[in-house]
């Protein structure tokens, strides 16, 4: 009895956090803030009426696990391809604007005391912006294929990985002089190990092993082998003196070489949603809500000031490259915030050390603050913007027109009847991604050249990995009728510009896919999939007459092979 009290006592905060931490989040959304924010000012209430300890060690153990999840998510958007499709913007927009924007702010910290060391390590920690609201800011937009969606997607992506070095860089200030230059070289050279050790597992190690593993048909192995390659990586880097958050960015680095990413990326998120909430709430415990009230005109200066200074820094980022004006201001104000990755570097010892902890305190608030602006700011700038492209529409034309980053074709299902339209697709020069819940036939598929991903398409939790919000059509080559009544006004109600193509069997199955507001099809074609191909290719504006003419070609290339089985058979 006395044992279960205890546990009982011990749980008693983790409840009361998760209650406050939903009222939080809800009441966010509701003011159109941030969910950090609430989460920000939860701890802070938290450690003020004394529900929570800021050294409570099971917080403590929540939050850190929080930054490995974070790191973790952030590592599966990290794929080689991304990286070469968007090379220019991540390795030439990205490093100019975390310099130029760390430079500004590190005189700025340095004019109000600090060393030049600790100053421009503090600049660099600032000039970050926040890939969860930015993302989600642009999500909820739809500019993700806009020129500043695609571009400020391309900073954030090098901003992760200037974070993780920051990371290593700020671990290895423990040491002093020479042996901190050297701590910092060895970590240099081990997390360089790291990331080709990475490479060669994802090729060697983890893609055969998902393999295996996609044979049980079962989502829960797939979720504890996602939670396995998340800790083991983070507790690898660890053991050998380098953060447990670059091993969790190198585990996410891994899954993402895989096509395993999009299921081990929807069981993973709860995770990373509830523990990265966790974190934030730690944070707001390490704030003393005494000391900052009377720190209040420093908070906002410090705001003012990293979001001013941003602003100027990004605009000039943007017309470093060639931008227009308007473009550039409005990239300015989309990335004027502070980054969550501040939070983790404030957070620890030797940082704290170096600024005090008066100052992380302030500078933590400051953040805070300006997450909880982001929406007005990137409102701002779009407005600013949109006047000025009045005066000089001509000009700003290729800036507004969407540009394609994912590929506009889902296909759902790689039987014949998908790998017959990923053909017509590839034909006419046309991306696609391919999904497919059954073992075998994604074996086969890959086997035989296609690049196909894992998993099932009808669990709501794949549709944000599989990026349904960037595609233009969805083609279900096997659909149930009855999923389809349950998900269609999900789907509508979530992607109502997506046109859903699927394939129907009798007439009646027809006219019960039309009632739902999807495009039937009933293929009779041999080999299956023409007539289905067909539709797709008039559906994204090819000429039906060239479309019909590549579906005879491919039906008479497929008539020797068919006659060749049949006398074989005979």
């Amino acid at each position: 009895m006395d044992h279960a009290h205890a546990i009982a006592s011990a749980l008693a905060p983790l409840v009361l956090v998760l209650l406050f931490g939903v009222v939080a989040a809800m009441a966010c959304r509701a003011l159109r803030l941030s969910p950090i924010v609430g989460y920000l000012a939860l701890g802070a209430a938290a450690r003020a009426s004394g529900v929570a300890a800021p050294d409570d060690p099971n917080f403590a153990l929540l939050a850190e696990l929080g930054v490995v999840f974070l790191l973790f998510d952030i590592g599966m958007h990290f794929s080689l391809r991304h990286v070469r499709e968007q090379a220019g913007d991540i390795f030439g927009f990205g490093p100019v604007q975390v310099a130029l924007a760390a430079l500004a702010l590190g005189l700025c910290a340095s004019a109000f005391g600090l060393a030049p060391a600790p100053a421009f390590l503090l600049g660099a920690t600032l000039a970050l912006s926040s890939t969860a609201v930015v993302a989600s800011l642009l999500a909820e937009r739809r500019q993700q294929n806009c020129p500043v969606g695609l571009t400020s997607t391309a900073i954030l992506i090098f901003q992760d990985i200037a974070a993780i070095f920051l990371l290593i860089v700020v671990d290895a200030l423990a040491g002093e002089g020479a042996a901190m230059a050297s701590q910092l070289a060895m970590a240099v050279v081990k997390a360089a190990a790291a990331f080709g050790v990475a490479f060669v597992l994802a090729r060697m190690v983890v893609r055969p092993l998902f393999d295996v593993i996609a044979r049980t048909d079962n989502a829960e192995v797939f979720t504890a082998s996602g939670l396995l390659v998340a800790l083991a990586a983070a507790w690898a880097t660890g053991s050998i003196g380098l953060s447990l958050t670059l091993g969790a960015f190198l585990g996410g680095v891994i899954i993402a070489e895989t096509p395993y990413r999009p299921i081990i990326q929807a069981e993973t998120k709860p995770f990373h949603n509830l523990l990265l909430g966790f974190f934030f709430i730690s944070v707001g415990m390490s704030l003393d809500l005494s000391s900052l009230r009377a720190e209040w005109p420093a908070i906002l200066a410090c705001a003012g000031a990293v979001v001013g200074v941003k602003i100027v820094t990004n605009a000039l980022s943007g017309l470093i490259f060639r931008w227009s004006v308007p473009g550039s201001i409005q990239l300015g104000f989309l990335l004027a915030q502070g980054s969550e990755f501040a939070f983790v570097i404030l957070s620890l010892p030797p940082m704290r050390a170096m600024i005090g902890a008066r100052a992380a305190s302030v500078v933590i608030a400051a953040v805070a603050l300006s997450l909880a602006l982001t929406p007005a700011l990137a409102r701002a700038g779009r407005t600013i913007a949109g006047r000025l492209r009045a005066r000089v529409a001509a000009r700003a034309d290729a800036e507004l027109a969407p540009r394609e980053q994912a590929a506009p074709v889902l296909i759902v299902g790689m039987g014949r009847m998908g790998r017959t339209v990923a053909d017509a697709l590839s034909e006419f020069s046309i991306d696609y991604a391919a999904v497919e819940r059954t073992q075998k036939t994604f074996a086969d598929a890959n086997a035989d050249g296609y690049e196909v991903l894992f998993g099932d398409a009808s669990d709501p939790r794949l549709w944000d990995p599989l990026d349904l919000r960037g595609r233009k059509v969805v083609v279900v080559t096997t659909p149930s009728l009855a999923i389809s009544r349950e998900l269609t006004p999900l789907a509508e109600r979530a992607f109502p510009h997506v046109r859903r193509i699927v394939v129907a069997e009798t007439f009646e199955e027809r006219d019960a896919f039309l009632e739902l507001g999807l495009y039937p099809v009933i293929d009779v074609s041999t080999p299956p999939g023409l007539d289905l191909a067909v539709e797709v290719l008039c559906e994204l504006g090819i000429d039906r007459r060239k479309a019909m003419e590549w579906a005879l070609a491919h039906e008479a290339r497929a008539m020797p092979a068919r006659g060749a089985l049949v006398g074989a058979a005979a």
